[in-house]
């Protein structure tokens, strides 16, 4: 008999991804009345790639709020099936905390250009204020290309990123069947955004295009090795983080750290961002 295939599909949502979001005044606490927009967007998005994944055959949805405290997304623009993962897990996978082997995809939605980078003015890779670039093998690491790492040590495929051009083309480097959906463009210190409406139907309909079909054609191999450097704004943060087991000093603001197992690469991550 045919119908839809039945799947469990895990959602890692994050903020400075959004449309129109072009500063760090509407990802925090800075400015509430341009916070809560940014929360009610945020939101407004993930629920339109629930949809996809719901009209896609996905039996099991579940989203981790992955910016900051993890306290942005309100359930409520979420569809009623959607289980939210709201606050800290305080784990080694952290933007993808409470995953586990059994999903078949993961989605990230709302992601944005890693620290070092310019194409979103809130281009950042896990902390804005300490973290001035982290580099896996020689390549500027975003936190999509941290989780989505993730994500592949245990198993399961990236099928989908949404957030800054910028973010999906470099989801494209992961592998180039990844679907993605950019909804605005960093120009400087600004975006060009879609207009949200236009966006969350796109973010419904790709979000369902890509779970069609088998998701394993969105896998791809970690490296065999993984040669990582960590580099702080402030000289003595580098200092500090130095001292983890493993980690050496490369230059004053720069700490490096290499392992063949990627979880001890993520438990590095834990102690160091």
């Amino acid at each position: 008999m045919g119908g839809r295939r039945k799947m469990k599909v895990f959602i890692s949502a994050d903020i400075e991804g959004t449309a129109d979001l072009a500063s760090f005044a509407e990802a925090g606490n800075e400015n509430p009345q341009l916070y809560t927009r940014g929360m009610i967007q945020m939101s407004r998005e993930v629920g339109a790639v629930c949809r996809g994944a719901l009209s896609a055959g996905a039996e099991f949805v579940a989203v981790k709020d992955s910016h900051g405290y993890g306290l942005n997304i309100m359930h409520e623009y979420l569809p009623e099936p959607v289980t939210l993962i709201r606050g800290e897990v305080r784990n080694p996978y952290s933007m993808v905390g409470g995953i586990d082997e059994s999903y078949d995809a993961v989605l990230f939605v709302g992601y944005h250009d890693g620290a070092g980078q310019g194409g979103n003015p809130m281009a950042h890779t896990i902390s804005s204020r300490r973290i001035r670039e982290i580099t896996i093998n020689g390549v500027s690491a975003s936190e999509l290309m941290l989780f989505s790492y993730a994500c592949t040590y245990l198993g399961i495929p990236t099928a989908f990123v949404s957030g800054d051009e910028a973010i999906c083309e470099k989801a494209k480097m992961l592998n180039p069947l990844i679907a993605a959906c950019p909804v605005k463009r960093g120009i400087g210190a600004a975006v060009a955004g879609l207009h949200p409406e236009k966006a969350e139907k796109m973010l419904e309909d790709s979000a369902r295009k890509a779970l069609e079909g088998n998701p394993d054609r969105y896998t791809y191999k970690l490296p065999p090795e993984f040669h990582v450097t960590v580099s702080y704004h402030k000289h003595y943060d580098a200092e500090g983080s130095s001292y983890y087991p493993g980690a050496c000093r490369l230059d004053p603001h720069t700490i490096g750290f290499q392992s063949t197992d990627y979880y001890e690469v993520l438990r590095f991550f834990h102690f160091v961002l």
